[in-house]
């Protein structure tokens, strides 16, 4: 199992996460003024429809019933009505723009996170939950939403309507609107800073979510091992934890949001009260009307609804914010292996690899290949066998280049790998690993995977020659059979059959076989090395074996021991001379090592039958 991924940072940089969301906006601007003017245009509406009662509520105090009254009260009427008009029509095209522009966005983010991310090497890859990656990408996008939606829905609109009702208001009474205004400005002030001053609980809380994401889908990719091992109670031990840790943040959270919006309620209740009592004053010297009391609730309710839907809306602003960091950090970490500036495209005329003085380490404590010499001619066909650890699939690995070696080269026809583009050298390189992965998706798709553009009837070729198209002639629903997640549906053989049809069909000039028949019964095997004779002809071809059987015909087999090449030769030269191979076929041909350890015995029927 993998180690859980270490918790989120507990800062987010408000300014970058921004900056990259500004630029898919900008890339928009007709939409993005289209929402501007209808923010504009619903916020002028607000402002100018309790005018227009102040006015109302005044006629209605000042004036006896007539129908000169009459005829002014209904004129306000309908010009209250054609602002609340004005104010639909500015909502309806600040609605549509917006969800149009968040949708083309969101979209674009989830592609650019996508096409990023797979720019990662094998090593970033094996170090994450790739639960935990799926998680990140979707939150990346649905953060925009959030993000987006608080800026033009409450906090822009709050400020247009706070500026121009304390504009309005001073224009009525001075001093009731620098109260507004100091009292406007010290609650926004307050909110920023407890949402600064929770931030990190936010964040915690986020990685914590993650980790219950991660954990989950680890436990669910991997049930078939909980059951054979009986550890359903561990994996249910090792989710509580994650879902107890999420849910001691997520009480700590809730309980600092129930203390600040205890705080909010006393600034509620002192403007209210101060504003009213002021008005109060101000009336009974005549300076206001009826009609401004009305005016000045209309603005306060409206205000007071504002300014505390920005307090939720903070809440899920941050959290926003906390989420769209974790992906941030994929997205601002360099990719491990990397296109140079000027790569050119591989060109592969012969197929020769050569391996000059290469050295590499996953860490500057354990060493895996040390000054590694290997030249593998045009069209040549090597083994490389030797212990488990000794270094045979990094060798592989690095020709593929899913890492970048530390010192020395490798060149294929010449051309040192690091300096072409890595899909030109993984175009010329067919892989058929020891446990090949398949897409959930249908057997005619996972075998076409080896050349998108292929037909149908290319795809059969290759599957009768790998010997899996008996098999799947057998599936109801034949090559559209759908393979289960990884390929779960199929056994371990034919998984195997599937990948060497995939690597038949690609036809590429160098081929790499990482125990490529490992996973066959007798019977399978023996069909697959027929496929694989004709797969080889013509190419440059790589194969790690563990069942000496299986290459004692190749040109040439290369024993690899602690990253370096300990003898090479064909198998009978191989034998001639005692060493690890001599050693790995005594043991595998049921033979054993003289108690002096200076030869080796192999019964004569025993090395027939392997």
């Amino acid at each position: 199992m993998k180690k859980p991924e270490k918790k989120g940072k507990a800062n987010v940089k408000i300014g970058p996460i921004f900056r990259v969301y500004w630029r898919y906006v900008r890339a928009r601007p007709f939409s993005l003024l289209a929402i501007l003017l209808g923010a504009f245009g619903v916020q002028a509406a607000f402002l100018l429809g309790p005018l227009y009662l102040r006015k109302f509520f005044n006629v209605l105090a000042s004036q006896t019933p007539g129908v000169q009254t009459e005829h002014v009260l209904f004129g306000i009427l309908f010009v209250v009505t054609g602002i609340w008009f004005a104010e639909w029509f500015a909502r309806r095209l600040q609605q549509i723009f917006t969800f149009k522009l968040e949708a083309q966005v969101m979209k674009d983010i989830q592609l650019d996170a996508f096409d990023y991310l797979l720019g990662h090497s094998n090593n970033f890859f094996i170090s994450n939950f790739s639960g935990s990656l799926t998680h990140k990408i979707k939150q990346y996008s649905r953060s925009f939403e959030v993000l987006f939606d608080a800026v033009v829905f409450q906090f822009l609109q709050t400020f247009l309507f706070v500026v121009g009702a304390v504009v309005i208001l001073s224009i009525q009474n001075l001093v009731l609107g620098l109260a507004l205004g100091i009292w406007s400005v010290a609650f926004i002030t307050f909110q920023i800073w407890v949402a600064k001053l929770r931030q990190p609980v936010r964040i915690e809380r986020a990685a914590a979510d993650t980790h219950v994401t991660a954990t989950l889908a680890d436990a669910i990719s991997n049930q078939a091992t909980i059951a054979l091992f009986s550890a359903a109670p561990y994996e249910k031990s090792l989710f509580h934890q994650a879902i107890t840790d999420w849910y001691q943040k997520t009480i700590r959270l809730w309980k600092i949001d129930e203390y600040i919006w205890s705080i909010i309620g006393i600034f509620i209740l002192l403007i209210e009260a101060g504003l009213m009592f002021g008005a109060v004053y101000f009336w009974q010297r005549g300076e206001l009307t009826i009609g401004d009391f009305v005016l000045i609730q209309a603005y306060l309710l409206t205000t007071f609804e504002r300014l505390v839907n920005i307090n939720r809306e903070l809440r899920g602003f941050f959290s926003a914010l906390a989420e769209a960091g974790e992906m941030r950090e994929i997205m601002d970490l360099p990719h491990e292996v990397q296109d140079t500036k000027h790569a050119t495209t591989l060109v592969v005329t012969e197929g020769k690899v050569q391996f000059s003085n290469v050295g590499f380490h996953f860490s500057k404590e354990k060493t895996i290949l040390e000054n590694l010499n290997l030249v593998i001619a045009s069209h040549e066909k090597v083994a490389l066998v030797g212990p488990s650890g000794a270094g045979k699939s990094t060798i592989t690995k690095l020709i593929l280049r899913l890492f970048d070696i530390k010192e020395g080269s490798i060149e294929i026809d010449g051309q040192d790998i690091s300096n072409v583009t890595q899909d030109s050298l993984r175009e010329a390189i067919a892989f058929v690993p020891q446990e090949p992965i398949l897409f959930h998706r249908t057997l005619m798709e996972n075998i076409r995977y080896g050349r998108r553009d292929a037909t149908d009837e290319e795809v059969y070729e290759a599957a009768k020659k790998a010997h899996c198209h008996e098999f799947i002639a057998q599936l109801k629903d034949g090559y559209n059979t759908y393979v289960g997640e990884r390929g779960v549906k199929l056994s371990g053989g034919e998984r195997q059959r599937v990948a060497i049809a995939r690597a038949i069909l690609k036809n590429a000039p160098i081929l790499i076989l990482d125990e490529a028949t490992s996973s066959l019964d007798s019977e399978s095997e023996a069909l697959i090395q027929d496929a694989l004779q004709t797969l080889m002809q013509g190419k440059t071809v790589i194969v790690i074996a563990h069942r000496l059987s299986t290459i004692m015909n190749m040109d040439r087999i290369v024993v690899v021991e602690n990253g370096t090449i300990a003898a090479e030769g064909t198998h009978a030269e191989l034998l001639e001379h005692k060493g690890l191979y001599q050693k790995l076929w005594s043991i595998q041909a049921g033979g054993f090592i003289a108690d002096d350890g200076t030869g080796v015995e192999i019964p004569e029927n025993e090395e027939k039958n392997i």
